[in-house]
């Protein structure tokens, strides 16, 4: 799988910073603050990328297959950071001191990992993937609707690559699934009661970027019912009343161990 993953990822998918965005059609007269805000936060969470690195590999470092995909994983990810970054300083829309302030912010509070298993780190890459790929195709639609070129082709680039990711986790949950159903759906529950968004609360003013990434349509429920979780439970070939059980069992599992 990783090879097929990774085989894709060469011949069809790899892109330049520097080459594959039109960085000469800059245009000042479509910059916006409040565009400009999300795309700070969203390079805030990709600079988090030595600690989702470090500690994810060490997780997985005895399996191949999931080693060399977050390997891979944190090369794609970086230029993700890289992109929003150059486009914040090259449009003047923040300098290189304010973040520099951004870079040491994130220094000074690390991010650990919510889960201490592969397959629970695997269930909460599914949806972690899935629902960054929701919020950078809105963020692309966005960015559209303020024809701004520029970030509009930076955005679809990197929800191209969260496309890939998501799938090669769908299909390691799915053959986790197929040799331990009970307790893959019981992780898979578990880690879905109790889902974050990786990094956004340590950020610095994380409420006002997250309202802001709000009224720019990142996140909505509604969305995220329809474009994460039934896909996910489709693919899985698990039914909405099947895996509604393991989530109640779940939510008693933890107000147990909160009492």
């Amino acid at each position: 799988m990783y090879m097929s993953f990774f085989e894709t990822a060469e011949k069809k998918r790899r892109w330049s910073v520097y080459e594959d965005i039109p960085w000469d059609r800059l245009d000042p007269s479509v910059y916006d603050e409040g565009r400009a805000m999300n795309v700070e936060t969203f390079c805030g969470v990709e600079l988090y990328l030595p600690d989702y690195l470090g500690q994810g590999v060490n997780l997985v470092r005895e399996n191949f297959g999931r080693a060399w995909f977050q390997a891979n994983w944190g090369y794609e990810e970086s230029k993700h950071g890289l992109a929003l970054r150059m486009y914040l300083l090259k449009t003047g829309l923040r300098t290189e001191e304010q973040l520099r302030g951004l870079e040491d912010a994130i220094a000074a509070r690390p991010w650990r990992l919510p889960w201490d298993t592969p397959r629970r780190m695997t269930c909460y890459g599914a949806i972690q993937e899935a629902s960054t790929l929701l919020a950078y195709a809105r963020q692309l639609e966005d960015a559209q609707a303020g024809k701004d070129e520029v970030l509009a082709t930076i955005y679809r680039l990197i929800a191209r690559d969260e496309a890939a990711h998501q799938q090669f986790y769908r299909a390691v949950l799915k053959l986790e699934l197929e040799e331990h159903r009970h307790e893959t759906l019981e992780d898979l529950a578990l880690v879905s009661v109790g889902f974050r968004m990786p990094a956004i609360d340590l950020l610095p003013d994380s409420e006002r970027r997250v309202e802001t990434l709000r009224m720019h349509n990142s996140f909505n429920r509604w969305g995220f019912f329809l474009k994460v979780w039934m896909p996910l439970l489709k693919l899985l070939g698990v039914s909405r009343q099947e895996f509604g059980e393991y989530q109640r069992r779940a939510l008693d599992q933890i107000r147990d161990q909160a009492s």
